[in-house]
């Protein structure tokens, strides 16, 4: 298995900034790890203890990504839930950084998350997955699942990889600055929006000068998506999300998911960024229309 990192101390880094961010955040939590077949992975909770068998909100971010990145979305998710942050193995932050062999990789973290489950999280779960979180909700069939929010999310069809923003992927790759970091972002985003967070542009910075980047799933296989029908399932687009556009993406979930589909305006890709009041109150409105 190859390492998400390209040396020993690119991961003390990358690390060193997940732990001091997620220390600095001024809401009660708990950071802990539990060890699965996929090594260590890093957890984050937050949130009251849930009530009479209510659910916990699972989130699983995406590429490049971790709970160090999440926290605006988690500390209003966590307002009258319990949330659990699972950092995705093979991905930079405090998970183990080994990635599986890509031709078996979304049957590797399916198990991964059903592992993870069962020893981070007490009784039922929503999890929610953002891009390759979200093909990563989609793999598992842990029975601890009671329903999956998809927000942007990869496995359900091809990824679109568009011209401007492949131009500006190439520089971030080969000449790391947080200048060009930001341009990247700018791209993944609704266009005529105001900066992102600074913070973003850092670790994006430091996410290319120490890490190897993956790439999205292809989309998973018919008979796996149409089992995953029997567990209640919302797919969540930006409007602009350049990689997945909701004319593409809608069509897709509604045919080889069976889900229910909506779109956050004014938001690209980065829906945990640039939409977190939104995306907050997609993911409440799912839990209690579960009864939950």
């Amino acid at each position: 298995m190859a390492s998400v990192y390209k040396n020993d101390n690119a991961q003390r880094e990358v690390r060193s900034w997940c732990v001091r961010r997620i220390a600095d955040w001024g809401i009660p939590h708990v950071r802990s790890e539990v060890v699965t077949s996929a090594g260590v992975t890093g957890v984050v909770t937050t949130g009251p203890e849930p009530r009479d068998g209510e659910p916990s909100v699972v989130l699983l971010p995406g590429t490049n990504m971790n709970a160090a990145l999440c926290l605006p979305l988690v500390e209003m998710l966590a307002r009258d839930r319990r949330v659990v942050i699972l950092d995705l193995p093979g991905q930079p932050g405090l998970s183990a950084g080994r990635r599986p062999h890509v031709r078996r990789r979304m049957a590797w973290y399916g198990n991964w998350l059903s592992e993870a489950l069962a020893r981070a999280v007490p009784g039922p779960a929503v999890v929610v997955g953002h891009s390759l979180g979200g093909a990563v909700v989609l793999a598992s069939d842990a029975p601890r699942i009671v329903g999956r929010v998809v927000l942007a999310g990869a496995g359900i069809t091809r990824l679109r990889v568009p011209v401007p923003l492949l131009a500006a992927t190439v520089p971030w790759l080969l000449l790391p600055s947080v200048a060009r970091s930001a341009t990247l972002l700018r791209r993944m985003a609704a266009p005529g929006r105001g900066e992102l967070p600074d913070h973003l542009s850092a670790w994006m910075h430091l996410v290319a000068r120490h890490c190897r980047t993956s790439l999205a799933p292809p989309p998973l296989p018919s008979s796996l998506l149409e089992q995953r029908r029997t567990v209640p399932t919302l797919v969540v687009a930006g409007r602009f999300d350049p990689f997945l556009p909701p004319r593409v993406l809608g069509p897709a979930a509604r045919r080889r998911l069976g889900a229910e589909f909506r779109v956050i305006e004014g938001a690209g890709h980065l829906l945990l960024d640039e939409a977190p009041v939104e995306v907050s109150a997609v993911v409440e409105e799912f839990c209690v229309g579960l009864g939950h």
